[in-house]
């Protein structure tokens, strides 16, 4: 059975996960309609930088899976039997 502290934290997750699903997809999906004379633009950033950030966080979740991988092989790997 999870513990409270295990709760807190899974909802925490899933409730950050929401709120940045939520403000990606208005900054993408809903922000390009809404003149850019209105005050609601200032709390988003340039539109380059929607494709920069996943970009950049889908190469180093990829670093540190390669990262991870490699540490594992080399802390599995058993050593070299002398043959005599």
């Amino acid at each position: 059975m999870a513990t409270v502290t295990d709760r807190l934290v899974g909802f925490c997750l899933v409730a950050f996960s929401l709120l940045l699903f939520v403000y990606y997809t208005f900054w993408i999906v809903i922000l390009p309609f809404i003149d850019s004379n209105y005050g609601i633009h200032q709390y988003f950033l340039p539109r380059e930088f929607a494709v920069i950030i996943p970009v950049v966080a889908g190469l180093v979740l990829l670093l540190f899976i390669g990262i991870f991988i490699m540490v594992m092989m080399w802390k599995s790997r058993k050593p070299a039997q002398k043959s005599d």
